[in-house]
């Protein structure tokens, strides 16, 4: 965890609305249960984690956004409209 810095992420839900445990996300990502456990509480982690975390969530690196960042999932935009 680099600095300690915790930031706000969606893996959490993203993984949950896909019925998956955190030890299929971390298998499918190639990475720890407890790596998966630590970003889903906002640990901050390198960029080849996130991508292997955003594919292994079925989705493009191009939605890392949606995953990691703070714009909003096309779910919270239509609770929006």
């Amino acid at each position: 965890m680099a600095n300690g810095r915790r930031t706000p992420n969606n893996v959490q839900r993203l993984r949950e609305e896909r019925l998956m445990s955190k030890a299929e996300l971390a298998r499918r990502a190639g990475v720890s249960v407890l790596t998966i456990d630590r970003v889903e509480r906002g640990a901050s982690c390198r960029l080849d984690t996130k991508r292997k975390i955003i594919l292994a969530l079925g989705m493009k690196v191009s939605e890392r956004n949606q995953v990691f960042g703070d714009a909003p999932t096309s779910s919270q935009k239509r609770k929006q409209d």
